[in-house]
């Protein structure tokens, strides 16, 4: 699906709530041309006095068809997140870029398994892989491990759920709170985590990392040491807490 560097008109259709922090915002986007699981697009704000701001987005959407899905985690200094978890509402309009990105993204013609390691809103763009997982029924084992502070923390906990099978299958991390009775102790991941909740590295399964620069480089740093190739690691990271 070809990328495009136009800026099109993005007009919200609807918002939700997803966490005390976070939002889901779905935006129609006329001449989107469809978009891979993995990709992101760029956001475009423009201000009164013309003043613009520009940031990098997720889409947890995929496929053909003009309507784009985003979860936005607000940043509280920043100057786009605050605005789209706070403001933003149905009829509103932004200006959107895309699709971008070819390295980090899933499609089923991958026969091997598939690792997902997600940190916070770094759920985005493997929630998209995992839905497109099972629309297109792979049979590719599919798991992910989900990295947040508290349960009130994640986004799409009901779809994950929901997504669950024989193929796809859900392993949770908190690092802070767990819910009751949770067997593993809040804690950062590390490598028992990775030992007890990721598809081994001698089965050679592609590895999705998504989350914070320093969620990101500490597991990929755990990988390597647990002998899977850094070339089977895929890595997408953002600044944000």
């Amino acid at each position: 699906m070809t990328s495009s560097s136009l800026w099109l008109v993005a007009s919200v259709i609807e918002v939700r709530r997803a966490t005390p922090h976070g939002r889901v915002l779905s935006l129609r986007v006329d001449g989107w041309p469809g978009n891979l699981a993995g990709q992101h697009v760029d956001v475009r704000l423009t201000a009164e006095d013309g003043y613009q701001a520009v940031r990098s987005y997720s889409l947890a959407s995929s496929g053909e068809g003009d309507v784009l899905e985003l979860a936005v985690d607000e940043v509280p200094e920043g100057e786009v997140s605050p605005y789209l978890v706070e403001d933003v509402r149905p009829g509103d309009e932004l200006e959107v870029r895309g699709p971008i990105g070819a390295y980090f993204v899933w499609t089923p013609a991958q026969p091997e398994p598939v690792q997902l390691i997600a940190g916070g809103s770094g759920i985005v763009p493997l929630l998209a892989m995992a839905r497109e997982h099972a629309r297109s029924a792979s049979s590719a084992p599919m798991r992910l491990l989900y990295a947040v502070r508290s349960a009130d923390d994640a986004f799409y906990a009901a779809e994950l759920g929901d997504l669950a099978d024989d193929a796809f299958s859900v392993d949770w991390a908190y690092s802070r709170s767990g819910p009751v009775g949770f067997a593993r102790p809040a804690g950062r991941v590390d490598a028992a985590t990775l030992e007890a909740s990721t598809i081994p590295a001698a089965q050679r399964p592609s590895v999705y990392v998504c989350g914070p620069t320093g969620f990101v480089e500490a597991v990929a740093d755990l990988l390597v040491a647990a002998g899977h190739p850094p070339d089977r690691i895929r890595t997408e990271r953002f600044g944000g807490a």
